[in-house]
């Protein structure tokens, strides 16, 4: 008897308590934890000083972008106002009013010049001889006209005079704003007739400056800051020269009385980690970092200075970056922390294995007897079981074979009667003979005795046909022919149908069909199937019996069909059943085992039954392919 395998279950601890954690595990996630809050506060830090960095470098890349921009436009009004007095010093109506005085060409020059001063933007225009004096403005009808006045203490007059033009920003004598003044020397043929001079205030370029949050101003060569987006922060100095170069400044009145201090400005110590000059501006709210970006002004003595503010964007970056870097410390810590849980419950894991696996060693050293028993018995019985079915293999053949006699009992009569026949004939046969050989007549001897030769043959085929039914199977399979199986059947029922006056029909007896099976066995099925549709025929005066055989596709189906009452239905449903028959003398196993037969051969037999309409079986078999 097979036995039950037992169940395995992992140890428990004693007295079902839960084993206690490990003391080298609750240290290693102390020593964890402590690394991961260490790790957290230091990538927080390095994060905010590596997103403050960045942003004062992008800071420092937008500030140089956006003082190329407004040096670009601070040049572009410079260089439009440049050509005015270029203009002016070729014009034929100037010299014509420096030479002449008239006072009708100085009214006309006067209005042309407040036109030009109109068209160009300038801050005012004007005219001056020889002698430094102002003859024609711009602003001639202004209360603060320049007519008139002597400018023989400026620069500009006496630099123009001497090189033909010059340049100097200055604090206005007459109208208290300072500006840009441009002068270029108009010369006669005599010599030297006078200056033409443009004031250039550039209010229009300062106010642009300050829409933008980026404080922008120009300083000279002294330092001294000439225009500025900051009012406050013009005529201040930045980074200024010799104090004796500032005092002659001064005494110059070049900017009014302006004191000329420093601006609010000083270098911050953390300018040394970045790029560019990192200055301070102190307010309300405290120091404000700028990143400090100066251009050289093209063909002046001016820099153009440019602070970006950093302190939001400084303050921004850091926020992301210590946002971004304490996420990913985050994730990273918590990777490894699910590395080292999953690395301790593999400890665990393989402590419990080990403690399980000294257990099933235990129970397998207790079982390993009681297994070999059982084995030891299950060989026995299946040694038992082998002989068995040999005995019961034996004892099938021996009920085939029985069967097979059982339809030799039937046909017996008929066959014996087939015989019976040829041997009277060769009796008489042989008594004509010995006369016709007395007679001398040798044909008519020749004749009979061709007879009985031909008689003796039909009796050896009946007699072979017997003894080949009536062997046992080979159990091999080869291509046996239909047409041969289907007439060795016909040969042991034929005398049968003769006495029952059963017709037979053969619509398809020259057809040549081969299926993969034994013709003895095959024989065997025919007969039973003919010899059940002669049982059903009995008593019928008009019986018929149809035998064909069709191919279909790699199968070949042979039919054996009667007209006979049918089956019932409740004898169909266990037609099949061993012992089941309804002959007096039958043993009810024809059917079963052709059916066993058929299906030996890799076929199937079906039945197809209906009361008073005849009975059809049919062999479905393998087509052999020669």
């Amino acid at each position: 008897m097979p036995s039950r395998s037992p169940t395995l279950t992992a140890p428990q601890p004693e007295g079902g308590v839960a084993a206690r954690p490990d003391p080298r595990q609750q240290r290693a996630w102390a020593y964890f934890s402590v690394f991961g809050i260490c790790l957290v506060v230091a990538v927080f830090w390095l994060a905010g000083q590596i997103g403050r960095d960045q942003a004062v470098a992008d800071v420092q890349a937008r500030a140089r972008n956006s003082a190329a921009l407004k040096v670009t436009l601070l040049m572009s009004e410079l260089e439009k106002q440049r050509s005015v007095p270029f203009v002016l010093a070729q014009d034929i109506e100037v010299k014509q009013a420096l030479q002449s005085r008239d006072s009708t060409a100085i009214v006309a020059l006067d209005a042309k010049l407040l036109a030009l001063q109109s068209g160009t933007g300038a801050s005012v225009i004007y005219l001056i001889d020889a002698e430094g004096v102002a003859i024609a403005a711009s602003n001639w009808l202004e209360s603060t006209t320049f007519v008139g006045n002597d400018y023989t203490f400026r620069p500009y007059f006496r630099d123009a005079m001497k090189t033909g033009a010059a340049e100097h920003f200055a604090f206005g004598n007459t109208s208290r704003h300072p500006g840009l003044f441009l002068a270029r020397r108009i010369d006669g043929a005599a010599g030297p007739l006078g200056i033409i001079v443009v004031k250039v205030e550039f209010d229009d370029v300062v106010a642009n400056w300050r829409r933008f949050a980026e404080p922008a101003f120009v300083t000279d060569e002294h330092g001294v800051v000439l225009l500025s987006g900051v009012p406050s922060w013009q005529f201040m100095t930045f980074e200024p020269g010799p104090e004796a170069d500032l005092d002659a400044v001064r005494a110059s009145l070049q900017f009014g009385d302006a004191p000329l201090s420093p601006l609010p400005i000083r270098p911050d110590p953390a300018a040394r980690r970045v790029a560019g000059l990192l200055a301070t501006l102190p307010d309300a709210a405290g120091a404000e970092p700028f990143i400090h970006v100066d251009i050289p002004v093209p063909t002046t003595a001016w820099t153009f200075h440019l602070l970006g503010p950093t302190r939001d964007a400084m303050a921004r970056a850091a926020v992301v970056a210590q946002t971004i870097g304490v996420l990913l410390t985050l994730l990273l810590l918590f990777a490894v922390g699910l590395m080292l849980h999953r690395r301790h419950r593999a400890a665990d894991e393989v402590a419990a294995q080990k403690a399980i696996r000294a257990e099933l060693e235990s129970r397998v050293s207790a079982r390993t007897a009681q297994l070999r028993e059982a084995n030891e018995h299950l060989v026995t019985e299946m040694d038992d079981r082998r002989r068995a079915q040999a005995s019961l293999h034996h004892l099938q053949e021996e009920l085939v074979q029985a069967n097979k006699l059982a339809f030799l009992g039937q046909i017996t009569a008929g066959v014996a009667h087939e015989i019976n026949q040829p041997v009277a004939a060769i009796r008489s046969f042989a008594d004509n003979a010995g006369v016709f050989l007395e007679r001398g007549n040798v044909a008519n001897v020749q004749g009979n005795l061709a007879s009985i030769a031909d008689l003796t043959q039909r009796i050896g085929t009946i007699t072979a046909e017997l003894r080949t039914f009536s062997r046992k199977a080979t159990g091999s399979l080869e291509a046996t022919d239909v047409g041969t199986a289907v007439t060795g059947a016909l040969l042991l029922v034929g005398n049968q149908m003769q006495r029952q006056g059963v017709t037979l029909h053969r619509p398809l007896a020259g057809a040549s069909l081969q299926v993969m099976a034994e013709r003895v066995r095959l024989e065997q099925v025919l007969v039973n199937l003919l010899q059940n549709a002669l049982d059903a025929l009995d008593g019928q005066a008009t019986g018929e019996i149809v035998v064909d055989a069709q191919e279909q596709g790699e199968q070949v189906r042979i039919r054996v069909q009667d007209n006979g009452p049918g089956i019932a239905p409740e004898v169909l449903a266990v037609l099949f059943t061993p012992f089941i028959t309804t002959k007096a003398q039958g043993l009810g196993l024809g059917l079963v085992i052709s059916r066993d037969i058929v299906a030996e051969f890799g076929g199937e037999l079906l039945l197809e039954s209906t009361p008073g309409g005849g009975t059809s079986f049919t062999l479905v078999l393998r087509k052999a392919w020669l």
